[in-house]
Order: structure tokens, then C-alpha cells, then sequence
């Protein structure tokens, strides 16, 4: 740390802009050995390890892992992502190979008094207003997945609501990367009958988002798309849920122990209708959802 930042200290965004930067290509080829054609750029500055060559490290010894948590940080802002780069760097510099996993910063605390997340003064990771802001598009990748379900769930109450929702149960809320208290507690679908109809409602922040949750625990893609189909989007009227997605009707029907719409029982010309009339016959409720 230079003299001069004790009589003029200049703030975090002043150093972090003031930093002379190296391409990432080449700090992952000579710091940790990782080639560039496994690894995604965004831009000169940021990228993403492949999947596979983190499976290609399974069968190689573990290293040695340091969990700095639960830092009440200073009035200077000195806490866990601080202490956590300051530790590295300090590794780093006494010939050791060290390096750093950080979570990616909420958006929302950013502006409030929080501040960023990516340290702060000498000890943080850069480019800070990159990282703060949209870094690699994640956040809100996860956003628009989120939202995405939320405008099913009231496109399917307007189209008829086959699966009987009970709009005064949908338990799924919208998500944004910002801390709007004004959104916490919403009425949607106002503005008359092209706009479906007005429930309650209300947005979280991203992270707390159960995309998200389940985006950090899935083991690979089909994990990942089984979890997301088990989500509990609301309950009809009889306490029963309602998950993201549907069983096939096949399916629910040998749950049911009932003929398939296509089996030779479903077709036969002495009972052409059987399998509509037992469908019929089930409560509106029942129809094909995942448990």
C-alpha cells in the first residue's frame, strides 16, 4: 500500500480503476496451469473454467481449503471477502498457490450502504464495477428463468385453469436483483379482463430465489431439469400442490390405474370414451402434476 493512501485515500472504485489489469488468459495459464481452450472469456478481464476440465481434476489430490465465514466486518468495511483476498494475496506472496472463491454480489446492497461486495481498498478482486453490476449475466439469467414460471402460472389461471389453481395459494413470486421495498407486497394482473385476474403477489430478491438454490446444488443438466419440475408453484383449493411440471398423461394414468388415452381399452369400439368418462370422473385437482 502506497504512503500516499494514509494522507489522500482514495476510494475503492479509485483504486480498482487505477489497478493495472492482466488478461485473464493469461493469469489462469500461468497461475494455475489451465490452457485457454478451457476456459469461456468474457472479455479480456473475466471468464468462466469449463465444466469438463473440472471433471478432469477428480482423480488429483485435494488441496488444503480455508473457510473465512461469519466476519462481523469493521466500520472500515474490513470483513470475509476482505480478509479473504488479503489472505490470498498473502499466500501468494510467501510462494504458495493460493487462490480464491468468492460468491457472485447481489446487485440490490450494492447502492445501499452495504456497498459492494468484491472487497475494498488494496485487498479486493477487480474489475470491481463489473462484478458488482452484471459480471457474466448469471443473476440474471436466473432472473428471467424465474420470471418466466411466474407469467406461466398467471397465463394458465387466464387460459381456463385446468389445473385448478387456487390464485389466493400461488406460493411463487417474482424475483428482481434489487432492493425494492415498494414491490415486496404486489396486486397483479390489474387493468381488466385482458390482464387476467387480480391476486396478490410480491417479488423477492434474486438470490433468495429457488432457481438459484437449486442452480448451486444440481450435480449436472438432467439434475438440474428434474429439481426444477419438483418446484411447488402453488396449492388448489383442496390443500393439494401444484408443481412446475406436469406427468404425462400416460404416466398418471398408470398411476391412476386408469387406460391411457391411446391403449387398446381407450380405443376399443365397445368403449370408445372410457378413459374420458374415468378422467371425468377424477376431481379437477388431480390432474397429471409432479410430486
Amino acid at each position: 500500500m502506497p504512503a500516499s493512501q494514509h494522507q489522500n485515500p482514495k476510494s475503492d472504485i479509485e483504486i480498482s480503476q487505477a489497478a493495472k489489469k492482466r488478461r485473464i488468459l493469461d493469469v489462469a495459464k500461468e497461475k494455475l496451469g489451465i490452457a485457454p481452450e478451457n476456459l469461456d472469456p468474457y472479455g479480456h478481464y473475466k471468464a468462466k473454467v469449463s465444466g469438463d476440465y473440472i471433471k478432469s481434476l477428480k482423480d488429483k489430490k485435494n488441496g488444503k481449503l480455508i473457510l473465512v465465514s461469519a466476519i462481523s466486518p469493521t466500520p472500515a468495511g474490513e470483513g470475509k471477502t476482505t480478509t479473504t483476498v488479503g489472505l490470498t494475496d498473502a499466500l501468494n506472496h510467501i510462494g504458495k498457490k493460493a487462490m480464491l472463491c468468492l460468491r457472485e454480489p447481489s446487485l440490490g446492497p450494492s447502492f445501499g450502504m452495504k456497498g459492494g461486495a468484491a472487497g475494498g481498498g488494496y485487498a479486493q478482486v477487480i474489475p470491481m464495477e463489473d462484478i458488482n453490476l452484471h459480471f457474466t449475466g448469471d443473476f440474471h439469467a436466473i432472473t428471467s428463468a424465474h420470471n418466466l414460471l411466474s407469467a406461466l402460472i398467471d397465463n394458465h389461471i387466464y387460459w381456463g385453469n385446468a389445473l385448478g389453481i387456487d390464485s389466493r395459494r400461488v406460493t411463487w413470486r417474482r424475483v428482481m436483483d434489487m432492493n425494492d421495498r415498494a414491490l415486496r407486497e404486489i396486486v397483479c394482473s390489474l387493468g381488466g379482463v385482458a390482464n387476467g385476474f387480480p391476486r396478490e403477489a410480491g417479488f423477492d430478491i434474486t438470490v433468495a430465489s429457488e432457481v438459484m438454490a437449486i442452480f448451486c446444488l444440481a450435480n449436472d443438466l438432467d439434475d438440474l431439469k428434474q429439481r426444477l419440475g419438483k418446484i411447488i408453484v402453488a396449492y388448489t383449493r383442496d390443500r393439494k400442490p401444484i408443481c412446475s411440471r406436469r406427468r404425462s398423461r400416460r404416466t398418471w394414468c398408470r398411476r391412476w390405474k386408469a387406460p391411457p388415452p391411446s391403449s387398446t381399452a381407450a380405443r376399443s369400439p365397445t368403449s370408445p370414451t372410457a378413459a374420458t368418462r374415468w378422467l371425468r370422473r377424477r376431481p379437477r385437482s388431480s390432474l397429471p402434476i409432479t410430486w
